[in-house]
């Protein structure tokens, strides 16, 4: 490997480019059904778990609070959420899917799948397997160095 770090030889570089494509292909798929890629995350946390609290989600999804309340509003203002408050802990604020938020699952999980299912063509399932793998394993490397500095 040079001193100059091609983006060739930059996992960093690599793994972002991908990302970025296959988070426009996904953008593509999802949003003439109204859902916009920033709502997707909060839409996915909460098709697992519905009635999380605006941190909950933050900490699920990996956003700071406020882009979480941008999110929640938005998908407010298309129907596919409501928010009420915690009726145990009033400070508490929990969202919740509506049917129409509900329903877009069995919409859009499939075109997610087919997304994912487009980026590993031509992958055996032991190439699959080892892929994400490795992914874990950057991901583990990362999180131990961050946690000793």
């Amino acid at each position: 490997m040079t001193s100059d770090l091609q983006f060739e030889q930059s996992v960093g570089y690599q793994i972002r480019q991908t990302t970025r494509l296959l988070q426009r292909y996904l953008q593509k798929k999802i949003e003439p059904h109204g859902v916009a890629l920033g709502m997707w995350f909060f839409l996915r946390a909460l098709w697992r778990e519905d009635g999380l609290t605006q941190r909950e989600l933050s900490t699920i999804v990996g956003t700071m609070e406020p882009t979480t309340l941008s999110a929640i509003k938005s998908m407010e203002s298309a129907g596919f959420v409501q928010r009420r408050r915690n009726s145990k802990d009033r400070r508490k604020i929990n969202i919740f899917l509506t049917p129409r938020g509900k329903e877009l699952k069995s919409i859009l999980m499939p075109m997610a799948i087919e997304v994912l299912d487009d980026s590993l063509k031509g992958f055996s399932d032991e190439q699959t397997e080892l892929l994400f793998d490795m992914l874990s394993k950057i991901q583990n490397n990362l999180e131990l160095v961050i946690d000793e500095s």
